[in-house]
């Protein structure tokens, strides 16, 4: 991106700023921000989105500290000019709390209680899922609550972990011997989950996981696994 863009059509607030809708590429609204002419400017020019944060009155770029950067793939701003929307590519989770979207968990009016219930879209893709699964499962970890399976995990500690996902291995191994579809997509969820609780106990990212996998993919450490070139293991 440059920063020879012409923003003359965003109309900035009398404190300068203009509001900002992030988006996933995926489609999941991931927060909300806000944007002054520079920020603005410094998203254009770097690629990466740049807000301006009203409590402490200075720029930020997402993810500078954290490291879950949003690489910007198109902005559009809307009819009157006075609100953004930023497609991003999300990396990690978008949230300070940890949670996939600054939306998880904080529903204040549901299709429950809609007069008319309409049917809820499910995620575009995998990875949302498992991003959603997975900024629970750190929330839980910073901010435990009482009676949560995911707490007692953490608490018993990494042999624990370690000895779930040997047995929901094992169920899923016997699921499968036993040809019972069913069986094997509930054991398997219970095997991915408890993969997720010890990538988090390790502190690792699914980020990394699915950079390794599409590493992979590219046969760039094909040879770690094989010793040699040729069919990789992804394809």
């Amino acid at each position: 991106m440059k920063n020879s863009i012409d923003i003359s059509m965003v109309k900035f607030d009398d404190n300068g700023l203009v509001p900002a809708v992030v988006q996933d590429e995926n489609g999941q609204v991931l927060m909300l921000a806000y944007m002054n002419k520079e920020s603005l400017n410094k998203t254009l020019e770097t690629g990466y989105t740049w807000f301006y944060s009203r409590s402490r009155q200075k720029l930020w770029q997402k993810g500078e500290e954290s490291g879950n950067t949003q690489e910007v793939i198109d902005i559009y701003y809307d009819c009157d000019g006075d609100t953004l929307l930023v497609h991003v590519k999300q990396k990690g989770v978008a949230c300070h709390t940890g949670t996939y979207t600054c939306f998880s968990g904080r529903r204040l009016f549901g299709a429950e209680n809609a007069l008319v219930k309409v049917e809820q879209k499910q995620p575009e893709n995998l990875a949302a899922v498992l991003y959603e699964l997975y900024s629970v499962i750190k929330d839980r970890q910073r901010h435990p609550v009482e009676g949560s399976y995911t707490n007692y995990l953490f608490e018993k500690g990494q042999d624990k972990i370690l000895k779930k996902v040997g047995e929901e291995a094992v169920e899923t191994i016997i699921a499968s011997k036993n040809l019972e579809k069913e069986d094997i997509i509930y054991e398997m969820g219970d095997l991915w989950y408890h993969c997720l609780v010890l990538l988090a106990y390790h502190g690792i990212n699914p980020e990394e996981l699915f950079e390794e996998l599409m590493s992979r993919r590219k046969g760039s450490n094909y040879h770690k696994f094989t010793g040699k070139t040729g069919e990789r293991p992804a394809d």
